[in-house]
């Protein structure tokens, strides 16, 4: 069976209007983030499992979390840009009011129910709800994560409760999406502009990773520098897509095709290296490695963009694609199942051996509480805020995308005009 569709059908290859591809690969960052969460309590290395499964791939899931942040931007960032490519022939062309109301859609209303229950609950004195560091406060939590600076409030006063401190990651999501749209009307205004800018801040990730060398824990983690650079190395990859065949040699169908095995081979090689043997990988590359990581993160999502796996992807994966479907609701609400479940287990004095029983559970109910808030809180409202946000033109093509991707979504559903 070949291994790719033909590149008429590749670049736009979905499925229900998504790419099964991109949606593994997010569902992946999601399940990673979920696991080291819950693992930072009872880590799967001291549980009987130990004895089954290869102790590598247990620590990958003990601290994979930060991994699975950076894959999250890179898709991000690849994913934006080609919407931005969609709607707009030239980035100078993008509709800051289009592109703003598509985020707050998307964004908001999760964000915002997330920051009223936290703040109600630490009114009301519930443990895990109150910052309790010396200079934290309630009101200073919610303002930083509306202000897109708790990376930044965490770093001068500690970590906040488990509840806030998973917004570290829309902070720096959030000043991409306010930058971004400025970049295209001016430094970028063109496709190669926009592609040199991005490049300059994907290549400097080795020395963004350098800079902070003497800085924090938590802000070597949570600074807005590397997760940029990673957004970036989306970006480039995004404004490369159309531009391949264009090259000389490579304007064949098979020439297209090696070129897409090769890249989604060496890019998904890259990113399995990583997760399992980060050590190893850092002892060689050094400070080069974050570039690395980023690169084939980029280089699988170029490769799946062109169909490359598709018949891999879509077999047997549904339920990793669902999550990448729902990676925003989980994300933001995940914690509201661990910490209960964690409690109890303290409750009931849970050997640790046996702790990996939690796991099965916890990530079905951490799946159906992210499910039901897409289903029946953010999907509606996303669609209504996008009716109200974005200004109907004759003739502009899709006017409203799928409400399931969330920040960095997957390529909007063909649906009609507003002019239709």
């Amino acid at each position: 069976m070949r291994a790719l569709v033909t590149p008429r059908m590749a670049v736009q290859t979905r499925v229900e209007g998504r790419n099964p591809g991109i949606d593994c690969l997010r569902g992946l960052s999601i399940f990673l983030v979920v696991t080291h969460h819950l693992a930072l309590r009872f880590p799967l290395t001291e549980t009987d499992l130990v004895h089954v499964q290869p102790l590598r791939v247990l620590r990958m899931l003990n601290w994979g979390g930060i991994k699975g942040v950076t894959i999250f931007f890179v898709i991000s960032g690849f994913l934006i840009t080609r919407h931005m490519l969609e709607r707009s022939a030239r980035p100078a062309a993008l509709s800051l009011r289009d592109f703003t109301g598509r985020r707050v859609a998307r964004l908001l209303p999760c964000l915002l129910a997330l920051i009223g229950v936290a703040c109600a609950l630490g009114v009301l004195g519930v443990p895990s709800f109150v910052p309790d560091h010396p200079g934290q406060t309630l009101w200073g939590a919610a303002l930083s994560a509306l202000t897109m600076h708790l990376n930044v409030y965490e770093a001068r006063t500690g970590y906040l409760p488990a509840y806030w401190d998973v917004l570290w990651s829309l902070s720096v999501e959030e000043l991409f999406y306010l930058g971004f749209p400025l970049i295209c009307v001016t430094l970028g205004r063109t496709p190669r502009r926009l592609l040199a800018c991005a490049a300059l801040l994907a290549l400097a990730a080795p020395w963004f990773d350098w800079s902070l060398r003497n800085a924090s824990e938590i802000w070597q983690e949570k600074a807005y520098a590397p997760g940029m650079s990673a957004i970036a190395t989306g970006i480039v990859a995004a404004l490369l897509l159309p531009r391949v065949p264009a090259y000389p040699g490579l304007n064949n169908e098979r020439t297209q095709r090696r070129l897409s095995v090769l890249c989604g081979s060496l890019g998904c090689s890259g990113i399995v290296l990583y997760l399992l043997w980060g050590a190893s990988i850092w002892s060689i590359l050094s400070w080069g490695t974050p570039l690395f990581f980023n690169t084939a993160i980029a280089l699988t999502l170029w490769a799946f963009t062109r169909g490359w796996g598709t018949h891999v992807t879509l077999r047997g994966t549904a339920w990793l694609r669902q999550w990448g479907q729902r990676s925003y609701e989980l994300y933001l609400s995940h914690m509201f199942v661990l910490m209960p479940v964690i409690a109890l287990a303290h409750a009931a004095a849970m050997s640790m051996r046996w702790a990996w029983v939690l796991y099965p559970p916890t990530l079905l109910l951490v799946f159906w509480l992210g499910s039901a808030i897409e289903r029946f809180y953010s999907r509606p409202l996303d669609l209504y805020l996008r009716r109200r946000l974005i200004a109907p033109r004759c003739g502009a093509g899709p006017q409203i995308e799928s409400a399931r991707p969330n920040a960095a979504a997957i390529a909007p559903r063909p649906a009609k005009s507003a002019c239709d």
